[in-house]
């Protein structure tokens, strides 16, 4: 839900979401639509589609014109290997194909902020870890997991809520300290001696 939020799908009661130094209504192209990116569990893209169609479709909703959408599109087939795949519906290559069109949708615009719920599922180990990273200086991936040991090597942060509320934010290395692994039992453990010894949960730097 926390995802959903700050991508924009769901609405809150109160509040402003502020990603990037913008927030929603900021929709110009250089705002929300350039600046986030977004991937849920299911890939939400037509079956009927080709992966250039949904390419397409993004680089003009961000509102990148015909040359700026080539490029992109093209430096996503390689990166993707997409092949002969590029232009076939997406149903062919089944929920695999669907998945990895979205994500390259997503990052199109070469994000400043992605965010990821439960990315890439249907793929194999390596090729969804080759996927997820995703390079850039100036980026920040987020990932919500219920596997957190399948995130090892591509995150250096875990985040923990407990009841709606920040209860842990910390470095992966943290865990190793403490004899912990990078999974949903030692994530609570962590949290649990951070709340005991009065540490606050945004203890992470960087």
């Amino acid at each position: 839900m926390l995802l959903r939020v700050l991508a924009g799908l769901a609405r809150t009661s109160a509040g402003t979401v502020q990603l990037a130094g913008v927030t929603r209504a900021h929709n110009s192209p250089e705002g929300w639509a350039r600046r986030v990116g977004y991937v849920g569990p299911q890939a939400g893209i037509y079956s009927w589609m080709t992966p250039r169609e949904v390419l397409e479709l993004a680089g003009r909703i961000a509102e990148y014109d015909l040359e700026d959408r080539r490029r992109r599109i093209n430096l996503l087939a390689e990166h993707f290997r997409f092949g002969v795949q590029l232009d076939k519906p997406v149903r062919r290559g089944g929920e695999p194909l669907a998945q990895r069109v979205s994500l390259a949708a997503a990052i199109l615009t070469d994000p400043e902020v992605l965010l990821l719920d439960e990315p890439l599922r249907s793929l194999d180990p390596d090729e969804r870890a080759r996927l997820l990273a995703v390079p850039g200086r100036r980026r920040t991936v987020l990932i919500a997991s219920r596997y957190p040991a399948s995130e090892a090597g591509l995150v250096n942060q875990v985040a923990f809520l407990r009841d709606g509320r920040l209860a842990l934010h910390a470095p992966v290395k943290e865990l190793d300290a403490r004899g912990l692994t990078l999974s949903q039992r030692g994530i609570e453990a962590l949290a649990d001696l951070a709340t005991a010894s009065g540490q606050p949960p945004a203890a992470a730097n960087g």
